[in-house]
Formats: C-alpha cells, structure tokens, sequence
C-alpha cells in the first residue's frame, strides 16, 4: 500500500486595500477622547486625616471608609494608614489632607501632600 501525501494548496492571497488617511479638521482636534488622559489626571486622590507629623518631611495620614459586614449586613469603619511625602511640613496632626499618588519615594511613602483642606483647629471648632 502507497501512502499517498496530500499537497497543501497555496493559501489565496486576500486582496491588498490601502487605508485611506483622515485629514485632520479643526473640530476633530478640538475634540480628545475621555480614555487619553494625562498621567497627572490617572493619579489616584484620597482624603483623611493627619495622625502622626513626627518625621521630616513625612506625614501618616488615617483613611476611614464604611464597609458592608458581609455576615452582619452592619456597616463597620475600617481603616489603613498612607505615609505621605509633606515637602514643607505644613500638615500637623488633626489636619484633613487630600493626598495624590506619586511615584515611589520610599519603602513605605507612595503618596504625595497635595493641599491642606481642614486645620486642626478648625475642625475641632467645626465639631463643638
């Protein structure tokens, strides 16, 4: 018995069709689609409160957030603390800060100061 081998036939060539280039109009580059942003727009922006100033040039900042108890159905505070980069040392502690993600400083610091929104002493007028 003879094995008989198949030939492959030549795969049919798909017919080349250029890309016509849209040409640039003055609305069209006025118009800048939501998904290109800037890389200082992506920077993620948290807000809490300043609990420790001790460290040069570095501020602990606690973040609180309410999170549904999966088995109680309560909503319970949690919690977690950033270590941020305070280039003037302007926060002190009881200060409400908005922070901005940055590039890594340090082991822990990821974050970066970017404005004082409450003074301590403010806050605690606004609370009596």
């Amino acid at each position: 018995m003879a094995t008989e081998t198949k030939a492959k036939k030549p795969a049919a060539k798909k017919p080349v069709v250029e890309a016509k280039q849209a040409v640039p109009t003055a609305s069209a580059a006025a118009t800048v689609p939501a998904d290109t942003r800037t890389a200082m727009e992506k920077r993620r922006v948290i807000t809490g409160t300043v609990v420790s100033d001790k460290m040069q040039k570095t501020i602990v900042v606690k973040v609180d957030r309410r999170v549904r108890h999966e088995l109680y159905k309560k909503y319970v505070m949690k919690s977690r603390r950033f270590k941020a980069h305070d280039e003037k040392n302007d926060a002190k502690i009881g200060d409400l800060v908005t922070l901005v993600e940055s590039r890594p400083l340090s082991r822990d610091k990821r974050w970066a100061l970017q404005s004082i929104v409450r003074r301590a002493a403010q806050a605690l007028e606004a609370n009596v």
